[in-house]
């Protein structure tokens, strides 16, 4: 349902203003390859963090954490 908006918006950018609606079917492509890099390294960044998370966590894990206060 997403796409369709988007593509409803679009047609009528089309109409209202073509250049420009023009502009950005050529442009996007390129803006999107040029966040690729980012959009990589923020995955890379996200990966790291969770290894750290699960490192710092691992003691409490071992030892039972919160479960073993309760049981």
């Amino acid at each position: 349902m997403e796409h369709m908006a988007g593509f409803l918006l679009w047609l009528l950018l089309l109409v209202v203003a073509w250049p420009l609606a023009l502009a950005a079917l050529v442009l996007y492509p390129l803006v999107w390859l040029l966040l690729l890099p980012f959009r990589i390294l923020g995955i890379a960044v996200d990966g790291v963090l969770a290894l750290l998370k699960a490192i710092v966590l691992l003691p409490a894990r071992v030892l039972g954490g919160p479960r073993a206060v309760r049981g």
